[in-house]
């Protein structure tokens, strides 16, 4: 897996926090469309849906975003920032090393599964846009990859620490937790499975244990 050396911003201020009241209706927009991204997905986001939703004019919306597409990536990048709020951040919050990547799956996890209507726009998105070139799926790829690249840096910081093996491959076990988020997304989303949450903390702790340098490992390598 590739990984360029892209990060997350990490500054979040309030979204409404010294807004006009034209800025503010931009976010109202913003916040109406990201449910229906959530719910039909960004293809399935249109100015006539919208603007019935807002009950704005077609016009009053092309006003604030100039086009489908810009609206689309502003959609997108709304979710980025809230995935960095409600995600990420926390994240930070836990010890270096693998108590961080393990707070980033469990929170990707829990935000997936928080609403039975709204997936991950990174899952949803790269259904959509894995085969169509254009802005709307660079942005999505630059967006997908720096999270990648965070959970990379947290695989690399739980080998540094003496949580995983040295022999590690972080950039295998952070593909292989993140299949594991793709396959909850597809079971919870197409199948309708109830108990994803359990099976992404079973999956994760198996793949986790598998690279955890072992009890006997440690007596050995100290003698």
């Amino acid at each position: 897996m590739q990984m360029a050396a892209a990060t997350f911003p990490k500054e979040i201020s309030s979204p409404l926090e010294g807004k006009t009241k034209g800025e503010q209706t931009r976010m109202a927009i913003l916040g109406c469309a990201l449910e229906i991204a959530g719910r039909e997905g960004l293809e399935g986001l249109t100015i006539g849906t919208l603007a019935e939703r807002m009950q704005m004019s077609k016009s009053g919306v092309i006003a604030h975003f100039g086009s489908r597409e810009s609206l689309q990536i502003a959609v997108l990048r709304e979710y980025q920032r809230r995935f960095v709020a409600q995600v990420f951040m926390p994240s930070l919050q836990r010890p270096r090393g693998l108590p961080r990547l393990e707070g980033m799956i469990q929170g990707w996890q829990e935000q997936v599964s928080a609403s039975e209507a709204q997936g991950c726009l990174f899952v949803s998105g790269a259904v959509e846009y894995d085969d169509r070139p254009g802005p709307l799926r660079e942005v999505l790829v630059e967006v997908v990859r720096s999270w990648q690249q965070e959970m990379l840096r947290a695989a690399k910081q739980a080998i540094e620490e003496g949580h995983l093996r040295a022999d590690t491959d972080p950039e295998q076990l952070v593909f292989e937790a993140y299949g594991v988020i793709l396959a909850s997304h597809h079971e919870r989303r197409l199948m309708g499975c109830t108990n994803s949450t359990e099976r992404v903390r079973k999956s994760f702790k198996r793949l986790i244990d598998s690279y955890r340098i072992s009890h006997r490992s440690s007596i050995t390598q100290a003698a």
